[in-house]
């Protein structure tokens, strides 16, 4: 390389004359300490150079001197200690005196501890492990005093030892003697996780419920329960099992039911249960229960109440009796009893531009609309001023509205009386019964579906459903027979009534009744049998799947076989294993849909990641049609090899960002998008099972929320480079992840896809945009659908399932909700789940169903829709208004000290509204409550420490 003339000046001399120092230039080290700290570190140089002398006494007095100094050390927690700092220089000088020493030695236990806490500070080679190498060397008691830091470190190496020694298979018993000592020091020293994380890479978690005690077994419990999402199987399920354990002895029941729902082990949950003694507590664990969907038999079994008073009082808490009056009760508190009609919803007047109006609108379609707008706004109030009786002839009308819809409009307007009375068995029931004896099948249809709707997660002591509805089921008219089915699947959803199984397994199993009856059977079945796993309803359901053809199975209702199939399955992980490998015989028009159906539901909630990955493969597939089958057989391995360079570069894209990587996915998808969308008619059932796939991404990841950050990100790749059928899916699994919790960059993402070429994709978004906002009244969404109502105002298949979105939205005047999950996000109830499978997997042919005959498959979602409130009674079970902080949920796992559970709080006086991802506390300590987790109905006892400061 040449130099240029101003490479070769020379330096300038500096303007005052004096050369600057070379910023090279060794300074002394020792000109910044202290005089103290300096003679300090002579000391310890003395002491190393009188360790490495020959005899013991010295070498003895040396050690001692500087252990002593090493243990009286104090700093700043971010800091080195100063005898340490100064001691590492000398760690080679103190090795070779180690290593001179005769094995007998005295002193070699004392310099191998020595050399143990300096490993510690000194970064060694990685899987060196000198920390523990002489610890193992030196003393194995007393651990405790060479401080935290050092045991943290140890710790860190002990955990990785046990799995190299595991592998290998040699003893551990030396490593067991150091966490004897390490767990009990980090539990008695405010750090629990610490001893946890021990516990768990050892494989010795049985060890922790000994070493809790009333001061530390709250945070110990919380961060068991919190890494639960994120371990693999079956350690998932063990640290449950820990935390439940050290709740019961703790004498903490509502935090062991909690626990043991969760687990989702009957005979756990009867057990807890019966553990409580004290009539008031057992109270509120009925009403968490109930919440959830969880019957339990209190006349005998583990879980059996001897007083009868009290029996009737649980009876009635856990068969949810007294839901409509503690929801009407919220209602009257913040006035909003007074009935709304759709136009309330729609506020056409706000839309700037197109109307839907003149020849281009479908009236009965619209009329449609309204019965569901109508229904799902005016939810569980028990009046309204469209169908309800009071209403008849208003207006100096003499038609009642049911009569002015067509068909299956009649069904869901009749339907839509039973959403109406939500929860109120007592004053529903009345108002439905008449329409039973129409003439009008589709009408009688709707009733059925009502009666079901009404007792929907609602146990009465009389059990007038199923009474009423049983007659129905061998109807010879299909709409009635549908109407009944689907009406007794909601009615008894989550109660496993044996009942029902009589009834309904003959129409799964029989080859002669219609595909769509036999369906709606399995989805009914899966509802109430949801999470049993009971082996006849498994057997029959396979059974029915392997006995019809492929016509029948390639139709859009052989998808309610499989869903059924897997609510029966639903949260139960390995469990479904064997009845996926059956799922494998089936034809193959639905062996693979069956197969990730199984896997997605059984995993639902769970953040495993391996079944993530193994969808994310199935997902990444690219369609193939008759032509491609046919080269298939001719070479194999040259297709296989070219399927996957289209999924693998998209992977690449979306990981590295890179623009090359982009459009290599891009010409590797683009003719197989083309193929799959011309090749139609038989081939499209190939890549049905992709449908099940992307939705079951959202299953397994919407139990934790970083799981579900990521796996959104995943749906936005698949947006970009999936097959059509995956990106039909994606909105649907969007509005999965976040039911009745509007976060607006998923908002933006669904209005994207509500304009969207593919009108399966726009539909599916329109649904997913009602899901996301149900219940929650947000006005920016209420404004993005006014624009799509607008925006579709020639197209009556979108306008309706618009119009069906802004309902959902204002869904029980914005009091109710859909999520599944309960009591701080940390409980899944598989019955909401369930009914809100129903609607999903009702979208992937939302022609056939939900946009066709059966709009009021909408109405499975009463399953999921609860009062997102927080009430007060008091013991005798009146409401009691109390002062209560509601603010945002702040994350306290493993966190130091006592931090606050909630951030930027408001008082209220309940009754309260909550709102996704807010929490409560009450705000006086007048009362004490029952449950640590203020969520639902809460029963408060009187704090006899308390007095008012005014008094």
């Amino acid at each position: 390389m040449a130099v240029t003339k101003d490479q070769q000046k020379p330096a300038e001399a500096p303007k005052d004359g004096k050369p600057k120092p070379k910023k090279d230039a060794p300074t002394d080290p020792d000109a910044e300490l202290s005089e103290e700290d300096l003679e300090l570190k002579k000391n310890l140089e003395l002491m190393v150079q009188r360790v490495a002398d020959g005899d013991a006494g010295v070498q003895k007095a040396a050690l001692t001197a500087i252990c002593n100094e090493i243990q009286s050390s104090t700093s700043a927690m971010s800091a080195v200690p100063k005898p340490l700092k100064f001691l590492v220089p000398h760690v080679d000088a103190l090795k070779a005196a180690f290593d001179a020493m005769p094995r007998a030695a005295p002193t070699r236990a004392a310099l191998a501890d020595v050399l143990s806490v300096l490993a510690s500070t000194v970064a060694g080679k990685e899987g060196e492990r000198l920390g523990l190498r002489y610890k193992l060397a030196g003393g194995l008691e007393n651990l405790g005093q060479w401080g935290h830091e050092y045991l943290r470190h140890i710790s860190g190496e002990v955990g990785e030892e046990f799995k190299v020694r595991q592998e290998a298979g040699e003893p551990v018993t030396d490593l067991m003697q150091l966490v004897d000592q390490i767990a009990p020091y980090h539990m008695s020293h405010n750090a629990e996780p610490e001893a946890v994380d021990l516990l768990l890479e050892v494989e010795r978690l049985d060890m922790l419920e000994a070493l809790c005690d009333d001061k530390n077994y709250g945070r110990t419990c919380l961060y068991l329960v919190s890494c639960c999402s994120y371990l693999p199987e079956p350690d998932d399920s063990a640290v449950l099992k820990v935390a439940h354990g050290i709740y019961t002895k703790m004498g903490k029941h509502h935090d062991a039911l909690r626990v043991a729902l969760r687990i989702n082990d009957p005979e756990i949950i009867a057990a807890t249960f019966a553990g409580c003694t004290d009539p008031l507590e057992k109270k509120q664990l009925a009403y968490l229960l109930a919440r959830h969907g969880h019957t339990l038999d209190l006349e005998d079994g583990p879980a059996a109440v001897a007083d009868d008073e009290l029996r009737d009082a649980l009876r009635e808490i856990m068969s949810n009796s007294k839901l409509s009056e503690h929801f009407l009760a919220l209602a009257r508190d913040l006035d909003v009893m007074e009935p709304k009609v759709p136009e309330d919803v729609y506020k056409s007047h706000l839309i700037e531009g197109r109307q839907p109006q003149g020849p281009a609108v479908d009236s009965a379609r619209q009329n449609l609309a309204s019965t569901l707008v109508n229904a799902f706004v005016n939810a569980g109030f028990g009046t309204d001023k469209l169908v309800m009786p009071s209403s008849e002839g208003s207006g100096g009308e003499n038609v009642h509205w049911i009569f002015k819809n067509k068909d299956h409009g009649k069904t869901a307007a009749t339907a839509s009386l039973g959403l109406i009375s939500l929860w109120d068995v007592e004053g529903g029931l009345p108002a439905i019964d008449k329409y039973l004896y129409s003439t009008d099948q589709f009408v009688v249809a709707g009733a059925l579906m009502a009666i079901g709707i009404v007792n929907c997660c609602v146990q009465n002591e009389n059990d007038p459903a199923f009474a009423l509805i049983c007659d129905y089921v061998t109807n010879s008219d299909p709409g009635v027979r549908a109407g009944a089915v689907l009406g007794l699947g909601l009615a008894y959803a989550g109660t496993r009534r044996e009942e029902v199984a009589e009834l309904l397994v003959p129409l799964v199993l029989d080859t002669d009744v219609s595909m769509e009856i036999s369906g709606f059977a399995a989805l009914a079945l899966g509802l109430v049998f949801a999470s049993s796993c009971k082996e006849d309803l498994v057997e029959a359901i396979l059974t029915a799947l392997m006995s019809r053809g492929e016509a029948e199975l390639s139709g859009p209702f052989a998808k309610y076989l499989v869903l059924g199939l897997g609510l029966l399955f639903l949260g139960k992980q390995e469990t479904v294993e064997a009845t996926a490998e059956i799922a494998k015989t089936l034809s193959e028009r639905i062996s693979r849909y069956c197969g990730v159906v199984l896997e997605s539901l059984a995993y639902a909630g769970s953040g495993n990641v391996l079944k993530v990955q193994e969808l994310l493969a199935i997902c990444g597939e690219h369609g193939h049609d008759e032509e491609e089958d046919t080269k298939k057989d001719q070479g194999s391995g040259a297709a296989a090899a070219g399927g996957a360079a289209a999924p693998a570069a998209a992977a690449a894209a979306g990981a590295a960002g890179g623009a090359a990587a982009a459009a290599a996915a891009a010409g590797g998808g683009a003719a197989a998008a083309a193929a799959s969308s011309s090749g139609g008619g038989s081939g499209e059932w190939r890549g049905a099972h992709q449908f099940p796939a992307v939705l079951g991404l959202a299953l397994i990841a919407m139990g934790e929320p970083l799981g579900a950050r990521m796996a959104q990100r995943m749906l936005e790749h698949l947006l970009q480079y999936g097959e059509p059928t995956c990106r039909r899916a994606v909105p649907l699994a969007i509005a999965l992840l976040s039911p009745s919790d509007p976060d607006p960059s998923l908002l933006d993402t669904l209005s994207r896809l509500s304009h969207d070429a593919d009108t399966e994709v726009a539909q599916n978004a329109v649904v997913a945009l009602g899901i996301v906002g149900a219940g929650t009244n947000n006005a920016r969404l209420a404004g993005m659908l006014r624009q799509l109502s607008s925006y579709y105002y020639k197209e009556p298949t979108l306008l309706y399932l618009v119009r069906t979105a802004q309902g959902l939205v204002h869904m029980g005047k914005g009091l109710m909700g859909l999520s599944p999950y309960h009591t701080e996000r940390q409980l899944l109830s598989g019955v909401a789940l369930a009914g809100l499978l129903a609607v999903v997997f009702s979208c992937e042919d939302a022609k056939a169903t939900v946009a066709g005959k059966y709009p009021h498959l909408f109405f499975a979602l009463a399953a999921a829709m609860k009062p997102r409130m927080l009430l007060t009674l008091d013991e005798e079970g009146a409401l009691l208004p109390a002062q209560v902080r509601v603010g945002q949920a702040v994350d306290v796992v493993a966190q130091a000290g006592r931090p606050k559970t909630i951030t930027g709080f408001q008082t209220h006086t309940t009754p309260v509204l909550m709102n996704a991802g807010e929490r409560a506390e009450l705000a006086t300590e007048e009362y004490v409550p029952l449950t640590p987790l203020l969520e639902g109905v809460v029963v408060l006892r009187k704090n006899p420490d308390f007095m008012d400061v005014a008094e």
